[in-house]
């Protein structure tokens, strides 16, 4: 009866200025060996390469290894080290309940660092791999993490992202995170970074009324269309052609088109819900290659706003319900569904979404959405979600 080889685990941890081949060479190096690969890192900061591999062994073989690794680091001009156990160690390759953690700020400071790893490690949770997947014009770092759950993780960190003034995003692992996806957005403050509504009021003269009028909405003296109704009507008379003149002033978020881009060439579907007016930002929006939106439609007779709206209103439950139905159309799950606001009035669609994101919102929104964004930049959005720098698409 043949008898079973015990098995070593051996960690090569590999670190020395970059340079082409060094990788290839450690791997030759290794090739003679019985040797099966469990798990490899490699990372480069500032032209310094840090490369670790997990490997199984046998035993009889550690010596001759650990010796053409010596002799492999002295040629490369690198440091190996080697850490050879009969104690079985596990790759994260095969760990399962893995959460992804993504932190983001534009001045991201050793304190927010240590808080967060210990708010990770009250949980129960361990550490198995931190990765930066952005630098400019904030940095984002992902941990992956074992041993709890989204929400454990979630609840610990919002205070802690609150305190440091970084933003947090936690997600779950596996396939799922990479799924198609449906992103709702905002347009207002969000997609855009005006208020249709106050752009048009400018132009008929009747400003100061309206920001009056949203001004005691936001107070709660008013709900939202009774707010809009008003101000709508305060429009009264103003001619149609203003409303391709307020289209061709919009302006972007900046990172708005490189998100919807990205997220586009990456096979996810993104919609777009307003309060807004269809009128205005239809053209915006088909430029963008959005097939799926819902907004307000301005009343227009003889060339001119008649102060009235034309079918329902599209409020916060509406936004809500344009998820689902956007969802359900494109076979989305609603856990695999993003909606990212600013507003009172997106409250509803981001406690509907699996991920809900207050973009540069208010406190409010801010509480009660899953994550929230501070940085100016709409396509940070995509490192919440789990997407690298270099698969940026730059719209």
């Amino acid at each position: 009866m043949e008898t079973e080889i015990e098995r070593f685990t051996g960690l090569i941890l590999l670190s020395g200025v970059d340079k082409p081949g060094i990788t290839q060479e450690l791997f030759t190096v290794l090739a003679p060996f019985s040797i099966t690969i469990l798990d490899i890192e490699q990372v480069i900061i500032s032209s310094r390469l840090i490369l670790t591999v997990l490997i199984d062994l046998n035993p009889s073989h550690e010596k001759a290894i650990e010796a053409d690794l010596m002799e492999c680091g002295s040629r490369l001009d690198v440091d190996i080290a080697t850490l050879f156990s009969k104690t079985a160690q596990s790759s994260i390759a095969i760990k399962q309940g893995l959460v992804h953690v993504v932190i983001l700020s534009t001045k991201l400071k050793p304190a927010a660092v240590a808080e967060i790893a210990g708010a990770i490690t009250q949980c129960g949770a361990n550490i198995e791999r931190v990765t930066r997947t952005a630098s400019s014009p904030v940095t984002a770092i992902e941990f992956i993490i074992s041993g709890s759950s989204k929400s454990i993780v979630s609840s610990a960190l919002s205070p802690v992202a609150a305190n440091h003034d970084v933003d947090v995003a936690v997600s779950k692992g596996g396939l799922l995170r990479f799924a198609k996806k449906l992103v709702q957005l905002d347009v207002d403050s969000t997609l855009i970074t005006q208020e249709v509504i106050e752009l048009l009021a400018m132009k008929a003269g009747v400003g100061d009324e309206v920001i009056r009028i949203t001004e005691a909405a936001m107070r709660g003296e008013l709900d939202f269309e009774q707010s809009l109704r008003a101000r709508v009507m305060l429009l009264k008379g103003l001619p149609a052609s203003t409303l391709s003149d307020v289209a061709s002033e919009l302006v972007f978020t900046p990172g708005a088109k490189t998100l919807i881009a990205t997220l586009q060439k990456l096979g996810h579907t993104v919609s777009v819900v307003s309060g807004g007016f269809s009128n205005v930002i239809a053209p915006m929006i088909s430029s963008l290659g959005i097939m799926h939106f819902r907004a307000n439609t301005l009343s227009v007779s003889n060339g001119v706003l008649t102060g009235e709206l034309e079918g329902p209103i599209i409020d916060r439950a509406a936004k809500a319900t344009a998820l689902r139905d956007f969802a359900v159309m494109e076979s989305v799950t609603m856990e695999q569904t993003v909606a990212i606001g600013d507003g009172a009035n997106d409250l509803d669609m981001i406690a509907a979404a699996g991920l809900g994101i207050a973009f540069n919102a208010k406190p409010a929104v801010r509480a009660a959405a899953d994550t929230s964004l501070r940085a100016p930049y709409l396509d940070s959005v995509l490192y919440l979600l789990g997407i690298p720098k270099e698969a940026i698409e730059e719209g």
